[in-house]
């Protein structure tokens, strides 16, 4: 709403100090949005949803629960690889500090570079187009959201699966995929069921290659 100026000769509506506040705040929610910083740059959402890439963020229990499982299975100190799980990197970092376990996100989604040198571009169709830095077998744990469901991604995604790990892993994708998930990585379909902020047409699960906490209750 406007309010007019006391002013006859000042025509030009002004905005009330509510619409004024109003506004500010919705163009600062849209510069953060754009460039994630400050306390608020790990919360999940903050970078929106892009469904073009297929993107569907974590719920917050579930992005909790993923990340307490990578932090436990990585160990103190350990090493985490989120290869196009952002919403796990996201809660990992938000739990556990800038200057906790060494956590990289492997994304093809470059707004995810405002995370500086823990952000590593990656287009699942070169599975092993990876900076020098990355060596092989450097991650304790890698947990991975391959962003299709389809055979040929999980395949094009396991192969920097197994080059990043030690030995662990933990893949989120569809059930539908669980035959193939076993052939390719060696996992199981774990109990617990990971839930997403909207309603997914398929049903989504965890498998893991070692004991987990996931497989601890229905």
């Amino acid at each position: 709403m406007c309010e007019m100026s006391d002013s006859e000769d000042d025509g030009v509506p002004q905005l009330s100090s509510h619409a004024l506040a109003a506004l500010q705040e919705f163009y600062a929610e849209q510069r953060q949005h754009a460039d994630p910083a400050g306390d608020d740059k790990y919360n999940i959402g903050v970078i929106e949803e892009n469904w073009q890439l297929s993107q569907f963020w974590y719920d917050q229990e579930t992005a909790r629960r993923l990340a307490e499982e990578a932090g436990a299975a990585a160990g103190e100190g350990g090493r985490i690889a989120c290869v196009s799980a952002p919403s796990v990197y996201q809660k990992l970092r938000e739990l556990q500090g800038e200057a906790a376990s060494s956590v990289y996100i492997f994304e093809y989604d470059t707004r995810f570079a405002v995370y500086g040198e823990e952000f590593i571009f990656y287009d699942y169709h070169n599975p092993m187009d990876l900076p020098k830095k990355i060596a092989a077998h450097s991650f304790d744990i890698v947990i991975a959201d391959p962003p299709y469901l389809s055979e040929e991604c999980l395949r094009k995604t396991s192969e920097t699966i197994k080059y990043l790990t030690r030995g662990k892993i933990l893949l989120c994708t569809g059930a539908v995929m669980e035959e193939v998930a076993a052939k390719l990585l060696g996992v199981k379909m774990c109990k617990f069921i990971p839930k997403h902020t909207r309603t997914l047409a398929n049903e989504f699960r965890c498998y893991v290659n070692y004991e987990s906490g996931l497989d601890r209750e229905l």
